[in-house]
C-alpha cells in the first residue's frame, strides 16, 4: 500500500509547488487548505490526482480526520507575512501556533511517520552575524516571527516527549511561480515582476540595500521530501537556502534586465519588523539531507519571470 503524504496549505505557493511534484513522482497527496490565502486555481489542474479537503487547522476535530492513515505531513499552512502579523497578531498567533500543535498533537494520536515543518528564518531577528547558522540565538522581531519560531520549539518538545518524528526546516525568502503579487503582504519578487510587466515603479521599503538569501522553489521542493526519509534527523532544525544573499537594489537590476523593462523604483520609509540583512549557513542541510542547490537564484528568477509573464499573458 502505497504511503499518504499530507500537505497542509497545499493550494499556497510552497505547498502547491509541493503537491505538484508529488504527484509527478506518483505519491498518494492529500490536501488540507482553508483558501484564506491559498488558492484553488493552483491546484485546479490536479484535482482528479489528490484529494483535497477545504478545512482549518484551528478546530482539532477537522485536523484528526484529515490525519487519518497520514505518513507524511509537509506542514506549510500558515498566514504569512510581517505586516500582516504586525496588523493582527491575535489571528496571526491563532492560525501558525494554534494550528500546528493541532497538527502536531493529531500526528502523534495517529502515528505519522514524521512531520515536516515550515520554519522561517525570521526567527533570527536582526543580529548582525552573517551567515545565520542554527545554533545561534533565536531574536524574533514580529509576531509572525515568534509564531515561527513557537512551531519549531513545539516541533521539538513533541519529538522529546512524545516520540513523534519532526523535521523544521527554516525557509529564507523562497519565490517561483504560483506565488501571490496581488496583495499589500506579498513577497517582494512577485511584486517587483508584477510592477514592470504592467509597466509600473514598485515600492523598495528602506533605501534597499537590505540584503536577501533568495531560494528558487525547487530547492525548497527537494528539501522537504529529502526531510521525509533521511535517517537521524528527528527533532533537527535545518536551514534551506541558497546561501548567497542579493540586495533589494540588485534584485531590482537584475529583474529589470531579465524582462527588458527599465523603470526606476520609488523609495519609502522602512517597514516595522523587517529585518536588514540575512543570509544562510546550509552546511547542516548538506550533511543531514545531502541536500543540493538545485537551481541558484538567477536561473530561478528567469524561471519565474518565464512563468509569470505567461500567466500574466505578457
Amino acid at each position: 500500500m502505497s504511503e499518504l503524504y499530507l500537505v497542509t496549505g497545499g493550494a499556497g505557493f510552497i505547498g502547491s509547488n509541493i503537491v505538484r511534484k508529488l504527484v509527478s513522482l506518483k505519491k498518494k497527496t492529500r490536501v488540507i487548505d482553508n483558501l484564506s490565502t491559498g488558492k484553488m486555481d493552483n491546484i485546479a489542474d490536479l484535482k482528479d490526482k489528490i484529494e483535497f479537503i477545504q478545512g482549518d487547522l484551528r478546530y482539532l476535530n477537522t485536523v484528526m480526520e484529515v490525519m487519518d492513515g497520514v505518513d507524511y505531513v509537509l506542514h506549510q499552512a500558515a498566514l504569512p507575512s510581517v505586516p500582516r502579523s504586525i496588523q493582527t497578531p491575535i489571528e496571526s498567533n491563532d492560525n501558525n501556533i494554534n494550528g500546528t500543535l493541532n497538527i502536531l498533537y493529531a500526528a502523534s494520536k495517529n502515528k505519522v511517520k514524521r512531520v515536516i515543518y515550515a520554519a522561517s528564518s525570521s526567527a533570527y531577528g536582526d543580529a548582525p552575524t552573517l551567515p545565520k547558522v542554527e545554533t545561534m540565538k533565536s531574536s524574533p522581531l514580529s509576531p509572525y516571527a515568534v509564531n515561527k519560531l513557537a512551531g519549531e520549539l513545539y516541533c521539538a518538545a513533541f519529538t522529546n516527549v512524545y516520540g513523534l518524528e519532526t523535521v523544521a526546516l527554516r525557509y529564507f525568502n523562497v519565490f517561483g511561480p504560483y506565488q501571490d503579487p496581488g496583495s499589500y503582504y506579498s513577497a517582494v519578487i512577485p511584486k517587483f515582476i508584477k510592477a514592470l510587466l504592467e509597466g509600473k515603479a514598485p515600492i523598495i521599503y528602506g533605501d534597499g540595500e537590505q540584503s536577501r538569501d533568495f531560494s528558487y522553489i525547487d530547492n525548497v521542493v527537494s528539501a522537504n521530501l529529502l526531510a521525509c526519509t533521511a535517517p537521524n534527523v528527528a527533532g533537527q532544525l535545518i536551514n534551506v537556502a541558497c546561501g548567497e544573499r542579493t540586495s533589494l537594489n540588485d534584485l531590482y537590476r537584475m529583474l529589470q534586465d531579465i524582462l527588458g523593462v527599465h523603470i526606476a523604483a520609488e523609495y519609502s520609509d522602512p517597514r516595522p519588523g523587517d529585518v536588514k540583512h540575512s543570509l544562510a549557513n546550509i552546511d547542516r542541510a548538506k550533511e543531514l539531507l545531502d541536500y543540493k542547490v538545485l537551481i541558484p537564484v538567477i536561473a530561478g528568477l528567469e524561471k519565474t519571470t518565464a512563468w509569470f509573464r505567461n500567466y500574466y499573458q505578457l
